[in-house]
C-alpha cells in the first residue's frame, strides 16, 4: 500500500508497500545490504515463536493523533475502548492460517453470540504482521495493523553472521516498526492514520484503495 509524505509541496508518494511483509516472508533475503546467498542458506534453529510475537493490545484506549474527524471518529474509539477492555469472552475460536513461511493464526471473539473481534497474525524469517478486525453491529469499525521488519532473518546468529561476512544478527529491538489505524463508518474507510506520516488527511482515491484492500483480507477470514 502507498503512503504519503506531508510537506509544502502537497502529497507525495512514498512507495512504501504495506504489503511488503508477505514477499519477505515468501523468501527474500533481508532488507540491508548482504549476498542473495542469504536465502539459499537453511535456518540452523528457530525462535519459539510465542517469544518473538507482537503482543495483542488489551485494555488500551486509541491514540488521539489529531483533531481531523474529531466527532464522527468519537464512537468509534468509543466501539474500539470497548471491545478492547472486555476480558472475559463468551468464546474465542482459533484456526490455523498458513499464507507466510512460519504460519499464523487467527482468532475469533465472541460475547454472547455475537463476533466482536477478528485477530490475525502472520510470521515470517523476516518480519511479521498483526492485525485486529474491532466490529459494530456486524461491520468493520476499526482496524489496528502492526507489522515489524526485521534487521535479519530470525536464524541468523552469530555464527551465520561471519559465514555470510555480515555485522549484524537478529535483533528483535532493531526492527522496522509500523502501525496503521483505519477507521470506519457506516462500512467507509474515513481516515487512516500511520506513524510514519504526520497525520494530514489521506486522498480519497487512496482511502478507496484501501478500503478495498482491507475488505479483501476481513472477507477472507470470514468465510
Amino acid at each position: 500500500m502507498y503512503y504519503y509524505y506531508c510537506n509544502s509541496l502537497g502529497n507525495r508518494p512514498r512507495y512504501y508497500f504495506h504489503t511488503f511483509l508477505i514477499s519477505l516472508m515468501i523468501g527474500c533475503g533481508t532488507s540491508n545490504a548482504q549476498t542473495n546467498s542469504v536465502a539459499a542458506v537453511s535456518p540452523k534453529y528457530s525462535l519459539q515463536k510465542d517469544t518473538i510475537q507482537i503482543r495483542e493490545t488489551f485494555n488500551k484506549e486509541d491514540l488521539t493523533v489529531n483533531e481531523y474527524l474529531t466527532g464522527r471518529l468519537k464512537p468509534i474509539r468509543a466501539n474500539f475502548k470497548r471491545i478492547n477492555s472486555i476480558a472475559n469472552w463468551t468464546s474465542i475460536i482459533t484456526e490455523d492460517i498458513w499464507e507466510s513461511t512460519e504460519g499464523g493464526v487467527a482468532k475469533y471473539y465472541y460475547l454472547n453470540g455475537t463476533l466482536e473481534k477478528i485477530l490475525s497474525r502472520h510470521l515470517g524469517e523476516t518480519g511479521q504482521l498483526l492485525t485486529e478486525y474491532y466490529l459494530q453491529d456486524g461491520q468493520l469499525s476499526f482496524v489496528f495493523e502492526k507489522s515489524y521488519q526485521y534487521n535479519r532473518p530470525i536464524y541468523q546468529d552469530a555464527t551465520l553472521m561471519k559465514e555470510l561476512g555480515d555485522t549484524e544478527i537478529f535483533d528483535m529491538a532493531k526492527s522496522q516498526i509500523t502501525e496503521d489505524r483505519n477507521y470506519f463508518e457506516n462500512g467507509e474507510l474515513i481516515h487512516q492514520f500511520s506513524n510514519l506520516d504526520c497525520g494530514a488527511p489521506f486522498a480519497s482515491d487512496y482511502l478507496l484503495q484501501e478500503q478495498k484492500r482491507i475488505n479483501e483480507d476481513f472477507n477472507r477470514l470470514m468465510k
